[in-house]
Order: structure tokens, then C-alpha cells, then sequence
């Protein structure tokens, strides 16, 4: 057998134990990431909508890798004119700004969360061939099922 024959081998099994391991962990990522493109994970200040918990909390593992959601301060109460405006060369003190044109974000939006989907559909479809054309079932479910309990260990720790 030849070097690179060797080394592809090699290449390929490592791709698919690594790959296997990861899975779940790219599986979680895919999810919250497509779902914190729209912002579905927090609220904000002109809107009645709370989150779920569980998906503040998995938001909150995806960013800050930890479960501990921030406390929110209470806006505070607006008691007359701001500052700027009670000086009397506020105006000439800030510089004109040029109008930029309002950027639409919902096209890039919507391509996040494609790309969100195309990855754990892919993940999925990497699992699926895992299992399906290697004769190492055990080896494969040992690497999936420590790439779920070790970073729920990791966290709780």
C-alpha cells in the first residue's frame, strides 16, 4: 500500500470519528444560530413577546457558553429635555451626517438561516453515512453519544 494511500485512509477515518463526535454539538449550533437570526431568542423593547426559556437558555449556551441568563436593567424614566438639547450650540457642536440609505436585513436573514438548515441537514446526512457504510456501529455510537455527554458534563461543571 502506498504512502498516500496510507494517508488518505487515514484521513478519511479521522474525518468520520472527529465528524461523528462533533455532530451533535454542530446540530445544537445550527438550531439556535437559525433561530437568533431573527432574534427569536430575546425581546426587545417595543414588543410584548418573551421567549421561551429553554430557547434564552440555549441561545445563552451558543453565545456566552454558559446557562446563566444576564438580568435585564429597567429602562429608566425619561425626566425632561436630553442634555444636548438644553445647551445652547448643541447643533453646531455635532457634525453634519450624511443620510445613509436604510439597509433591508431580511434577504441576508433569510440566507442565514438557510445556510442554518443546509448544516444540519448536511450534519444529518453525515450521521446517516456514518452508520451506513462503516461496520464499526459500536465504535460510531460510543463517538456520538460522548459528543452529546461531554459537553453537557463541561457545562455543568
Amino acid at each position: 500500500m502506498s504512502a498516500s494511500h496510507t494517508f488518505l485512509k487515514l484521513a478519511r477515518q479521522l474525518h468520520l470519528y472527529i465528524g461523528v463526535f462533533i455532530a451533535p454539538a454542530l446540530l445544537f449550533f445550527a438550531v439556535t444560530g437559525g433561530l437568533q437570526v431573527f432574534g427569536l431568542h430575546e425581546t426587545s423593547r417595543d414588543s410584548d413577546y418573551k421567549p421561551p426559556a429553554w430557547l434564552a437558555v440555549a441561545a445563552q449556551l451558543h453565545k456566552k457558553q454558559t446557562d446563566v441568563l444576564p438580568q435585564r436593567r429597567a429602562r429608566p424614566i425619561e425626566a425632561g429635555p436630553p442634555a444636548a438639547a438644553s445647551r445652547p450650540n448643541a447643533a453646531a457642536v455635532q457634525p453634519n451626517k450624511p443620510a445613509t440609505p436604510a439597509r433591508h436585513p431580511l434577504p441576508l436573514k433569510i440566507f442565514a438561516a438557510f445556510v442554518s438548515l443546509g448544516l444540519f441537514v448536511s450534519t444529518l446526512l453525515g450521521l446517516y453515512m456514518a452508520y451506513r457504510y462503516t461496520r464499526k456501529h459500536v465504535l460510531i455510537s460510543v463517538l456520538l453519544a460522548a459528543g452529546v455527554i461531554f459537553p453537557i458534563v463541561l457545562a455543568l461543571i
